[in-house]
């Protein structure tokens, strides 16, 4: 047998059998503080000069106060990324605070970058998400103070608040830069829109409410 054709044989199923794992790329030194003023842009940010560097790069204060909730959701995002806390620069994390008022909730979305953990800090707190195709099974949990609740990467969730008052959790990533996108706006609030004859047919709702649907967003 034609030895080239045995390699790339070998080749072929060797492709096959590798499992890929994605994640934020590995720091290649102690810490690589964000320079924000810089315009050169490739995945991640540059360093500063490490000799420059102080602790309050390491550093960000903000998280004990609530945040805006006067919105059509009831709910607000207090983040703690790379902007607020340049010492986060490669090495693959995040977090924010997320305050609900009463009734309040994130719509459907998700993250294509990262994991994500909930925490409850005060109130009530329903999460969950939705498994891929074909099952689209849902797993959702109420969680109380102190509960813990993670969300795998990729996956459509939801949060919304049960409880009697105000809710207030963090989320914490495994990503500096999840990302986020939110199925109602993406879907409905697109530039330019998406056609809503198709939107109508996908959703199996007349042409009029995805037409109102897309003025809304």
């Amino acid at each position: 047998m034609d030895r080239s054709f045995i390699l790339l044989s070998i080749l072929a199923l060797n492709s096959f059998s590798n499992i890929v794992f994605a994640s934020d790329p590995s720091p290649l030194q102690d810490f690589c503080v964000a320079d924000l003023t810089s315009t050169v842009r490739f995945n991640g940010l540059p360093c500063v000069d490490p000799a420059t560097v102080t602790a309050d790069k390491f550093f960000f204060s903000g998280l004990s106060q609530g945040g805006n909730t006067s919105n059509p959701t009831g709910a607000a995002v207090t983040p703690v990324g790379v902007s607020q806390m340049p010492g986060l620069n490669t090495l693959g994390l995040a977090m924010a605070r997320l305050d609900y008022e009463l009734n309040g909730f994130f719509p459907p979305h998700y993250h294509p970058r990262g994991s994500e953990i909930h925490t409850v800090l005060e109130g009530s707190m329903e999460v969950g998400f939705v498994t891929s195709a074909p099952n689209f099974k849902l797993y959702k949990k109420v969680l109380e103070k102190g509960d813990v609740f993670v969300v795998p990467v990729g996956l459509v969730h939801y949060q919304r608040n049960v409880g009697a008052g105000k809710t207030a959790s963090i989320a914490t990533f495994n990503s500096q830069n999840p990302g986020n996108s939110v199925i109602p706006n993406a879907l409905f609030g697109s530039n330019p829109d998406i056609d809503s004859d198709y939107l109508a047919k996908s959703f199996a709702l007349d042409q009029e409410t995805v037409q109102e649907l897309q003025r809304l967003f």
